[in-house]
């Protein structure tokens, strides 16, 4: 059977990725597409933006549009994505959260979430960012004394940094280096600085144009230098991710399964460190 899908930030760029990607699927139908209230796009056909008539009308009101869905996907903000959350417990449907810029406290509350219902909570759904990540941890692990750097660029429309997947790339090194990233991590440099302190992990993040994201992690030793870098083209790859993780998580809730997952149990990936799931 379909997965039927609700929506979270239907008029936004990565809600309109994914509508597109719901309404070109076999596995997946579009079935409730949500906005905030006061949202200029409520009452829309959630297909306007492609030239496409779906008969589904972006609304805001949770209880009604959740009871026709068996997966909310979401990609909004920590504050919306915990209401949104609240409501998939009420309404005893899983979820796949794509929201960055979550803090410890907000990651507590998926955590508590999972235990009722099953959730997908990533960062970043592409294949090539989470394999990547299983890069980075088997780099970390045998370039013992080099200096790791992780730059990334964004739009200039978003509102976080460093990303959440440059988080999730620093939190790869930290673990396979056997340190919490939180004691090692470096988020700014300006004016003397001073020379740089072994062990550290240092973050860039730029901001401008249309850029979708771009990651770059460099080991930097004496005489050498490696960068593992991963750039994304269109938001195509995020939903066509999200999709697949809506199918897994609808499975996991046919079978009755609770918890936080991440995309490595999604995308069956072997793992060479510590999982993901750290995050939430």
């Amino acid at each position: 059977m379909p997965v039927r899908l609700a929506i979270a930030g239907a008029s936004g760029r990565m809600g309109r990725a994914l509508i597109d990607a719901a309404l070109q699927s076999r596995e997946n139908v579009l079935a409730a597409a949500l906005e905030q209230p006061g949202s200029a796009a409520l009452g829309r056909d959630a297909g306007d933006h492609c030239g496409r008539r779906t008969g589904i009308a972006i609304e805001s009101d949770l209880g009604p549009a959740l009871a026709r869905c068996d997966v909310l996907i979401d990609f909004t903000c920590p504050e919306g994505t915990l209401a949104h959350l609240a409501a998939c417990e009420r309404a005893g449907i899983g979820a796949v959260i794509g929201t960055t810029g979550l803090d410890t406290p907000q990651k507590e509350r998926l955590v508590q979430a999972g235990r009722r219902i099953p959730l997908v909570f990533a960062p970043n759904m592409s294949v090539g960012v989470n394999v990547l990540l299983e890069l980075v941890r088997i780099a970390a692990g045998r370039l013992a004394g080099f200096d790791i750097e992780i730059v990334e660029m964004h739009h200039r429309n978003k509102v976080d940094a460093p990303s959440g997947t440059a988080l999730a790339l620093g939190e790869a090194a930290a673990a396979a280096t056997g340190v919490a990233l939180a004691d090692h991590a470096l988020y700014s440099r300006e004016g003397v600085t001073g020379v740089r302190r072994a062990g550290t992990i240092g973050f860039a993040a730029l901001r401008g144009g249309d850029v979708v994201g771009e990651h770059t992690v460099i080991f930097a030793g004496v005489g050498e230098r490696i960068e593992l870098t991963h750039k994304a083209s269109s938001r195509e790859n995020f939903a066509a991710g999200a999709l697949r993780a809506a199918r897994f998580v609808a499975d996991a809730r046919a079978r009755g399964d609770t918890g936080v997952f991440d995309m490595h149990d999604v995308l069956d990936l072997p793992r060479v460190g510590p999982s993901a799931r750290a995050h939430a």
